[in-house]
């Protein structure tokens, strides 16, 4: 029975963390859980865990969050495809980050989770078949990359018998209220002018959002009950077969009832990056007056064109991860959440 913080809980991933650790089946046992978030956290599992508002840049309310806990899973970040600042995303995910390793040491919190991505060794060019002994590379394609592996980095060197961490890399999340994909791309169904980017043939991995937060509570539980193979490393994680980004999500924007007109547009790469270069210039001109994220950037158009496969085999051998949610029924809630009425 551990009392758990978890960073982010209010997001995407966090609401589905929560739902995770609060099902009976949860491998992880809590006695106490606590959210902390600017955003205020709804969900029906609410009156299971205490909520704590706070920035993850101010070292108080960090440390304040932490006080009394035995474990924190730290998922709280600002997600970019090109439009943010350099210094809003650093300061959330990386010195939010030192915040929260310089809290545990304070308070002698000995167990730490920390969601990374795979865009912490995305350089830009295709990466297939790739496991864990991949090197960073050399230079990342934008700042939101940067800060998640200097981020990340700084978890896995903070790993000194005092502390235990580990890093969980997720491929590109999916489900249930998904803030970044399948509501963008049913409001372009919706306005009936439906573009693709690419050619359709690179692939890329996706998961589905409670089985990355089941991800995190297997992690967990490893790190509590001193399993030796975890702590000081990071893992890849994935629940299926590479998929062209757009043929992935198509299926459930049709399950959903949504009609894609035309049915085989595809903007050329070349042609896609100047239209993404283009909103980023409108994004960055217009913020002043109104912040609003361009519905293409330049790096969504690498990321979506770019090949990036993998597995999760790592996972799996060292904290028994497998999907709790198989392929079926992940695409049947995604698509029962985003039904046409």
């Amino acid at each position: 029975m551990t009392k758990i913080l978890l960073t982010g809980g209010s997001g995407f991933l966090g609401r589905a963390i929560v739902a995770e650790l609060t099902d009976p089946s949860s491998p992880l046992k809590f006695s106490h859980l606590r959210v902390f978030d600017l955003k205020e956290y709804s969900g029906p599992e609410k009156d299971l865990m205490e909520f704590i508002s706070g920035d993850i840049r101010d070292y108080s309310a960090v440390l304040e969050a932490c006080r009394g806990m035995d474990m924190v899973i730290h998922s709280a970040a600002v997600v970019d495809w090109g439009t943010k600042s350099d210094e809003e995303i650093f300061s959330v995910n990386f010195r939010g980050t030192e915040n929260v390793l310089k809290a545990c040491t304070e308070l002698n919190i000995r167990h730490l989770v920390y969601t990374s991505s795979l865009d912490a060794i995305f350089g830009g060019k295709p990466l297939v078949n790739i496991d864990e002994t991949i090197a960073y590379p050399e230079k990342h394609p934008n700042s939101y990359c940067r800060s998640k592996y200097l981020s990340e980095k700084l978890v896995l060197e903070a790993n000194n018998g005092a502390i235990s961490t580990c890093v969980l890399r997720p491929s590109d999340i999916y489900g249930e209220g998904d803030p970044f994909h399948v509501g963008s791309l049913i409001d372009m169904a919706k306005g009936g002018f439906y573009v693709r980017l690419g050619n359709g043939k690179s692939k890329s991995q996706h998961v589905y959002v409670r089985n990355m937060a089941y991800a995190h509570l297997l992690a967990a539980h490893a790190l509590l009950s001193g399993n030796k193979a975890v702590p000081g490393n990071a893992y890849l994680i994935t629940d299926g077969p590479g998929h062209n980004f757009f043929h992935f999500f198509d299926r459930i924007v049709e399950g959903a009832g949504y009609r894609i007109w035309p049915k085989n547009l595809w903007l050329p790469r070349d042609f896609a990056m100047m239209v993404g270069f283009f909103s980023e210039m409108i994004a960055v001109a217009a913020r002043p007056v109104k912040r609003y994220t361009p519905k293409m950037s330049r790096f969504a158009v690498i990321y979506t064109c770019t090949d990036f496969t993998f597995s999760s085999e790592k996972a799996k051998r060292d904290f028994g991860f497998v999907p709790k949610y198989s392929a079926e029924e992940a695409f049947e809630r995604t698509v029962s959440f985003y039904k046409k009425g």
